[in-house]
């Protein structure tokens, strides 16, 4: 039997890619998904999250920043810089959003992550270094929230790949500290990867001592009557809204929005800021 560390990654070039990764995720909380992301977005996504990684740091401080232990985690990213819209419209991403949370699922939090090499870390300077669930309820095993992970640099264990241990989602008691140091594994992959998990699936980055920053994107989707991290809509605003695809208006939670006066309320169906069929 092939073991969790040793598994071979799907294709998103193999016909079948979806159902075995979406079967893998049942079984064992994740799966991988290579060749998602052209090299030509990889080095763009790069360049993009410096840039917003500077403007981020003027608005919000340093020290800020590390007292939230977020260093090098980039919040909000496509008020900065549009090119991160494009993450919302990967054709594999959407079809795993589909078939899992659903086509009305809205989008929770997308978070660009610079992980450092450091080779000391303060206890909290990184609260991603600590295993966690990204959606830490547990519903008798009704999928509320799915993850999409991206890799814009390869994931290896030298330079922090995330960990994960296996099997250990949608579960009803949590696990030891030291069952899951013992049994997590690093996710290895190539640049341009797909990494899905079940949101409730234990995880933590890597130390990374490779030298030079590691580079990711994730997305956490649930279903349309979650509360999102941020306020999307409204803090991009209307005009904003309004210019983009009306998948990614919906996506961002655009059609689930709570009203504010009966104005609002007796709007036309096309105008409706809650519109039917959405959950």
């Amino acid at each position: 039997m092939t073991s969790d560390r040793n598994r071979r990654p799907l294709s998103a070039r193999e016909t079948e890619w979806l159902p075995l990764a979406l079967e893998t995720v049942r079984e064992t909380g994740y799966s991988i998904v290579t060749d998602v992301l052209s090299s030509t977005l990889l080095q763009d996504t790069r360049a993009a999250m410096y840039r917003t990684q500077n403007e981020i740091v003027r608005e919000i401080g340093k020290e800020r920043l590390a007292r939230a232990g977020e260093i090098g985690i980039l919040r909000f990213m496509f008020k900065y810089d549009p090119l991160f819209f494009e993450y919302l419209a990967i054709p594999e991403a959407l079809a795993v959003i589909d078939a899992t949370i659903g086509p009305t699922a809205i989008l929770h939090t997308q978070n660009g992550f610079i992980l450092p090499s450091l080779p000391e870390l303060e206890p909290g300077a990184i609260f991603q270094n600590s295993f966690h669930r990204d959606f830490p309820r547990y519903l008798n095993g009704y999928l509320m929230s799915v993850n999409v992970m991206f890799a814009i640099d390869a994931f290896t264990e030298a330079n922090g790949a995330t960990l994960v241990v296996p099997g250990m989602h949608q579960q009803q008691r949590d696990p030891s500290p030291g069952y899951m140091t013992q049994h997590s594994i690093p996710l290895e992959c190539p640049p341009g990867s797909m990494f899905i998990f079940d949101s409730t699936l234990w995880h933590a980055a890597g130390a990374n001592r490779s030298g030079a920053d590691r580079l990711a994107i994730n997305h956490q989707f649930t279903r349309s009557y979650i509360k999102q991290q941020l306020d999307y809509v409204r803090g991009l605003g209307d005009e904003a809204m309004k210019a983009l695809p009306p998948r990614t208006q919906q996506l961002l939670g655009g059609f689930t929005r709570v009203v504010t006066s009966l104005d609002e309320y007796y709007r036309p169906e096309e105008e409706r800021l809650y519109r039917r069929g959405q959950g």
